[in-house]
């Protein structure tokens, strides 16, 4: 059994493997691979393309999806050790996780940061907690990452250019109103780097820096791979010579759990946008 929680625990051979298989799949789409299987669907965040696509995808291999709603349709769920459970949570994290395992073949969840502290958030505890009580296999729909959405972003990318080795690759922050998760930002990095891209990181100032771990990451990956990886906070450098560019937003690490303080200056960026000036660059 190997779960799904984050790309970094998987090798290039191996996503690939998936790359091939979903390759077919997108032209064979009836199987009957999940034939007499269940899958469990937590979402503890809403959800649009990502619900979708798995019930879609389950339902076309065959199989059943189980969608639940924690403290909507289903008992809120306590995720810390030796909790006294006097509040508003009903199940333990250690028996929603077994029971769950012995009525279906897999699990999946979303759970968003909450954004209250950096460490919580990066320590991923939700989905990390349902894979150590877990039976069977867990797979990530998205928290601090998005490993689910790298597959389909590297997909694509193969299918238009084939072969990415050696291509330059950037990851541009724009701007957006609301504070969003990095999760796909850290998921395109590690991608990116590790399908022996050079990679390329914009954001308007060091306050939109992500996490030093995936920097971290794409920077060995890129190591591994004998490409480059580069930060840069000029629009100009950051779009010339580029092959892909790969247009996200996301909030500041750097004013966790301070929204209005963080608009403030996310606002004096809302030229860091992708429009037809950027060819000028290239």
């Amino acid at each position: 059994m190997k779960n799904f929680i984050t790309t970094k625990d998987w090798s290039k051979f191996e996503i690939q493997e998936i790359l091939d298989y979903s390759k077919y799949l997108k032209t064979n789409k009836f199987q009957s691979t999940l034939q007499d299987k269940s899958v469990a669907l937590l979402f503890f965040n809403p959800s649009m393309r990502t619900r979708t696509s798995f019930e879609i995808g389950i339902q076309q291999l065959g199989g059943i999806a189980v969608v639940l709603h924690p403290g909507k349709d289903a008992w809120p769920i306590e995720f810390k050790s030796d909790q006294i459970m006097n509040n508003e949570s009903e199940e333990h994290i250690k028996e929603v996780a077994q029971v769950l395992s012995e009525y279906c073949d897999l699990i999946a969840v979303r759970a968003f940061p909450k954004f209250e502290t950096l460490e919580e958030d990066l320590s991923d505890n939700v989905i990390k907690s349902f894979a150590k009580y877990s039976s069977v296999p867990v797979i990530n729909m998205e928290t601090i990452t998005h490993p689910c959405q790298e597959l389909a972003h590297i997909l694509t990318l193969q299918e238009k250019f084939g072969d990415l080795s050696g291509k330059n690759y950037l990851l541009t922050w724009t701007y957006h109103p609301k504070a969003l998760n990095t999760a796909v930002a850290n998921s395109a990095l590690m991608i990116a780097s590790k399908f022996g891209m050079n990679v390329k990181l914009l954001c308007p100032t060091e306050d939109y820096l992500l996490h030093e771990s995936f920097l971290d990451e794409a920077n060995l990956q890129c190591e591994n791979n004998k490409t480059t990886f580069e930060i840069t906070h000029d629009i100009y450098s950051g779009y010339k010579d580029t092959d892909i560019v790969y247009a996200k937003s996301w909030g500041s690490i750097n004013f966790y759990n301070d929204p209005e303080n963080e608009k403030i200056i996310r606002d004096k960026y809302k030229h860091f946008i992708v429009d037809s000036k950027k060819n000028e660059y290239d």
